[in-house]
């Protein structure tokens, strides 16, 4: 797959390349006892229109239902849920009781605002996604039940998909209290993560290893800070947790001290995370753990570090304390209504209000004959508009794609399998696939269009496949030329917003640690580079994703590239500060030069790329002792 990315364009490589990773066991038994089960029992009660609802908002869900912690995924898989909810009931009365042209502009308002907030993080986005998706199903599917019993039963099948969440253990979770299986996992990857960081010290595979430790320690604190009852960790397995990720930041900072060095550590400090991992995941005592040499100020802060999450470990800890800062309103509403939310809610609402259109206008011109379900084609346009599932090129060609290899697929099962039993049957393997198909938007769409196909069947609706093909190469088209549509503002906002986060929290974190407060306030120090380490993931991610778009739009974020660069230069140079100053508080002129050095650089880099830099980043540096 490498010589194929390196012979054929970003934006093409990007839809032929997929996931890897074991298959997710636990996902697939979910998906296979959530909307098939639901459906069924609907069948035998007579209740056939309540189990497709149903059945619907259990697939959703199961989109969402990613690897882990159970306190995570109330978050990540009810609020999507509820914010389908809302769509759903308004969708089902506008749908029965507006014009259509009245209709049309209600959605795309809708459009306009779920996009603005979906620019705020995944949680938010897959809650736009299905706010837009179920009001386009509410107002097109014609169903028997008033709105607020479609809403009703779509959260149920969501919910009932989260309960199987929270009550199934995890496959092979065998030690501790089960229901933090996926928290336990999420801790000990850190532990990994540093040792494999410190196993690569001083080769080139270093930058590499800190970047996985970043997205360790965001997926650890992700599986840890999910929704609680309590302002804190209620039981003595999850406080133990929570003080074990605490011990895991300080050796994560001298590790990557010592990844700035760029000397090779000796074999004996890879061993200390390593067992630390195994104790976390098999909750067990860690025993005596070998020492490094404490020849340099990095190698005697992992030496610290060591003997500090050891006393952790065994006599345990109460440092319940995540290190993050929760988003003030202020700052969500700085968000949605700054570049990057007016950008992406733009973007939406043009492509969801034209699918509208363009299906109301086909509907009533009887261009679908009989077939009163438009609901696909702006439906379609929602999946296509949302970057978090790719560029837009790639989405396109894998929607189109997977479209015409599921209606196909459905098309030869319909032939054969007797209705409606092997039609549920194909319900419930569809949904035990998704997890796996994830892996791949084609894949993805394929599943899911044999999924809905199949429910629309069940529900009265034979021979909907081809229609739907029609419907997807439209919405192809709507967003396609939307995408390339002049922007009201700058282009590639979302990228340059994130970028500005990242810039932001670098220099607040190297303010902290050229301050006063450096040993005093060592929490408050993991908190902000915690925040600049995640800010630079994000705002990475989003230019990796804007380079693979089409040439007309990844021009729009040149030279941000060079800018995240800098700014990871800058934020592991500004860790390494803070262990020297730890160390004997005063600063080497190799860490001086360096940080001048790169502020120079950052400040030339952030105007090459029309990037905004506010008053007071510019950061005077202290004297080398």
């Amino acid at each position: 797959m490498s010589r194929l990315s390196a012979a054929v364009p970003p934006w093409l490589a990007h839809a032929l390349r997929a996931q890897r990773g074991p298959v997710p066991w636990s996902a697939v038994v979910r998906g296979a006892l959530a909307a098939g089960p639901l459906l069924l029992v609907a069948v035998l009660s007579g209740r056939t229109s309540v189990g497709v609802v149903a059945a619907l908002g259990a697939m959703l869900a199961g989109i969402n239902d990613r690897p882990g912690s159970r306190r995570a995924a109330v978050r990540r898989l009810g609020v999507p849920a509820l914010a389908g909810a809302g769509g759903l009931l308004v969708g089902s009365y506008a749908g029965q009781h507006v014009g259509a042209v009245t209709l049309t502009l209600l959605l795309t308002v809708l459009g306009l605002l779920a996009g603005a907030v979906s620019a705020v993080g995944p949680v938010a986005s897959g809650a736009g996604t299905q706010l837009l998706v179920a009001a386009a199903i509410g107002a097109g599917m014609p169903l028997p039940e008033p709105g607020w019993q479609r809403a009703l039963f779509f959260v149920g099948g969501a919910g009932w998909l989260l309960v199987l969440r929270l009550a199934l253990p995890t496959p092979g979770a065998i030690a501790g209290d089960y229901r933090f299986d996926g928290e336990r996992d999420a801790v000990g990857g850190v532990y990994d993560a540093v040792a494999a960081l410190l196993e690569a010290v001083g080769g080139p595979d270093a930058p590499g290893r800190r970047v996985a430790l970043t997205a360790a320690l965001d997926h650890a604190q992700d599986a840890l800070g999910g929704p609680r009852l309590r302002p804190y960790a209620s039981s003595a397995a999850e406080r133990r947790l929570h003080a074990q990720y605490a011990a895991a930041l300080p050796l994560a900072e001298a590790a990557t001290a010592l990844a700035w060095a760029g000397e090779a550590v000796p074999a004996r400090a890879v061993e200390g995370p390593r067992r630390l991992a195994v104790a976390v995941r098999t909750s067990t005592h860690t025993g005596p753990l070998p020492a490094p040499a404490r020849s340099a100020p990095a190698l005697r802060a992992l030496d610290d570090a060591l003997l500090h999450a050891a006393d952790t470990f065994d006599r345990g800890g109460d440092d319940s304390a995540l290190h993050t800062r929760r988003r003030t309103a202020t700052s969500l509403a700085r968000t949605v209504l700054g570049s990057a939310g007016r950008e992406y809610g733009l973007r939406v609402a043009l492509c969801f209000g034209a699918g509208v259109a363009v299906a109301q206008a086909l509907h009533h011109a009887r261009w679908y004959g009989s077939h009163a379900h438009w609901y696909w084609l702006p439906a379609t346009a929602v999946f296509l508009v949302k970057p978090d599932l790719g560029p837009l090129a790639s989405r396109v060609i894998c929607r189109a794609a997977g479209t015409v290899l599921g209606a196909v697929l459905f098309a030869g099962f319909a032939a054969l399998l007797p209705r409606p039993a092997g039609l549920v049957a194909l319900v419930a393997l569809c949904g035990a696939l998704i997890p796996v198909a994830t892996r791949h938007f084609a894949a993805q769409t394929a599943v899911v269009t044999v999924l809905v196909l199949s429910l629309v069947m069940v529900g009265g609706e034979p021979g909907a496949s081809w229609s739907r093909i029609g419907e997807t190469l439209l919405a192809c088209a709507i967003v396609l030329l939307v995408g390339h549509l002049p922007a009201l503002g700058q282009r590639g906002g979302g990228v340059r917003a994130r970028l500005t986060h990242a810039a932001e929290a670098a220099h607040v974190y190297l303010a902290h640690v050229l301050g006063d407060g450096t040993t005093d306030d060592r929490a408050g120090r993991w908190t902000l580079r915690r925040e600049a380490y995640r800010a630079l993931a994000e705002a990475r991610a989003s230019i990796d994703l804007a380079a693979a778009e089409l040439p007309a739009l990844a021009r729009h974020a040149e030279g941000t590239d060079e800018v995240a660069a800098t700014l990871e230069r800058l934020v592991d140079t500004t860790t390494a500060c803070a262990v020297q100053l730890d160390d004997n508080g005063r600063l080497t002129p190799e860490h001086t030069e360096r940080i001048t050095a790169l502020l120079d650089e950052l400040a030339e880099g952030r105007e090459r790329a029309g990037l905004v830099v506010k008053e007071g980043q510019t950061l005077p540096v202290p004297l080398a002792g």
